[in-house]
């Protein structure tokens, strides 16, 4: 019996040296045309693994850099059917979040944190939106803080539109306005004519005193 117990401890501890467990490596470059990517790892110093596919979750991907750290896990504990579970760069990853705090990021410095007290934080040095429409609703307030600030169509505003650096418009049709306008101070410059009413500023004339009309402004 003693011999029989051997044997099958024996048997166990065989097939577990043959079964191998999930281990570390380092990416050496990734293809990312496939529907699952494809990677080249080094394991062991004298091991590298071609063709490792690369699991992620559904909703989220990215291409790892060539010197990402890995864990692989050998699937039925075969090294030749290995597939990369995690993956770690401490040289890009943002550092320093507080509990809770979430971080997109990528090779580049680009950033994108989930923070304490509902903020959003995005730094980067060019951001794009492509959609069929665009709707922000900010309660409280809405601020640019930018030296310009460009559309290519119409701007309309349904309420008041206040200014503080004076207002330029040129091209087009010009300006036109609806309802009463009223100037508080200053005075209005034109090089062109007024009219008012159908009265020409620049051509009317009057009836004169003694009879007939008087001349134009000069």
């Amino acid at each position: 019996m003693r011999q029989f117990m051997q044997k099958m401890r024996q048997t166990a501890q065989d097939v577990t040296d043959t079964v191998r467990a999930a281990f570390r490596g380092e990416l050496n470059w990734m293809k990312s045309g496939d529907d699952i990517q494809k990677t080249q790892v080094s394991a062991l110093a004298d091991e590298t693994l071609s063709d490792v596919e690369l699991m992620q979750h559904f909703g989220f991907t990215s291409v790892p850099p060539a010197g990402t750290q890995a864990v692989i896990l050998p699937i039925g504990g075969a090294t030749t059917h290995g597939i990369v579970i995690a993956t770690e760069n401490g040289s890009f990853r943002v550092k320093n979040l507080e509990n809770g705090e979430v971080a997109v990021y990528d090779q580049s410095g680009s950033t994108i944190i989930l923070k304490q007290g509902r903020l959003i934080e995005v730094d980067c040095d060019t951001f794009k939106l492509n959609c069929k429409t665009y709707r922000v609703t900010a309660t409280s307030a809405a601020d640019f803080v930018t030296p310009k600030l460009e559309t290519s169509a119409i701007l309309t505003a349904q309420g008041q539109i206040n200014g503080n650096g004076g207002m330029a418009v040129q091209g087009g049709k010009g300006a036109s306005f609806s309802g009463d306008v009223k100037q508080t101070s200053g005075s209005i410059t034109t090089v062109g004519d007024v009219t008012a009413s159908g009265k020409s500023l620049v051509n009317h004339t009057h009836k004169g005193d003694s009879g007939g009309t008087t001349s134009k402004p000069i």
